[in-house]
């Protein structure tokens, strides 16, 4: 219901309709439905980082794993991600606090690993290159369907971020330096 009419265009009643219980007994199970878009995004995060997650002797490795199984999520999960992208604001305290610091240590995984890969990259140019690169995996939902049905889009994807990141290997000194 999130996706189809935004989080303040659902009610909780009609929640619970969709549910098949009335809209109060939600109470039972949440606080109200700043509650419910919160363990939405809560549980994608969890999603994520489980399906992400691996052991690695080399960072390359981590990295090609770590691309390889955003991509398959983003995919495969395209209501939770596509909640997120127009939804994530609407996230009232705590579920605010809470939501920014696991992404942002999502984003500083993804920062960890790049760093490791490209030791010579600037600091600012790593963090610019997990931004762009998460930006680019969850920018699927705003794709036209016909592309996602693409039996190799997540190999496709996985080439497509590969080749942006290692641009770090050849990134300007001091190009965040400059006006």
């Amino acid at each position: 219901l999130f996706r189809e009419h935004g989080f303040h265009g659902v009610g909780v009643d009609e929640i619970g309709r969709r549910v098949g219980i009335s809209g109060p007994a939600l109470y039972r199970h949440f606080t109200g439905k700043d509650e419910i878009l919160a363990t939405l995004l809560n549980e994608a995060m969890d999603k994520i980082a489980v399906e992400t997650q691996g052991i690695f002797d080399d960072p390359h490795d981590e990295l090609d794993f770590l691309v390889r199984h955003h991509a398959a999520f983003v995919v495969n999960n395209l209501e939770l991600v596509a909640i997120y992208a127009h939804e994530h604001r609407s996230l009232v305290e705590p579920f605010r606090r809470m939501f920014t610091k696991r992404m942002r240590q999502h984003a500083a995984r993804w920062e960890r690993i790049l760093a490791s890969c490209y030791p010579e990259a600037e600091a600012t140019d790593v963090v610019i290159t997990a931004q762009a690169a998460i930006g680019l995996l969850h920018s699927v939902v705003y794709w036209p369907h016909k592309l996602l049905d693409s039996p190799d889009i997540v190999e496709r994807l996985h080439h497509q971020v590969l080749t942006g990141v290692s641009s770090l290997a050849s990134a300007p000194v001091g190009a965040a330096n400059r006006g």
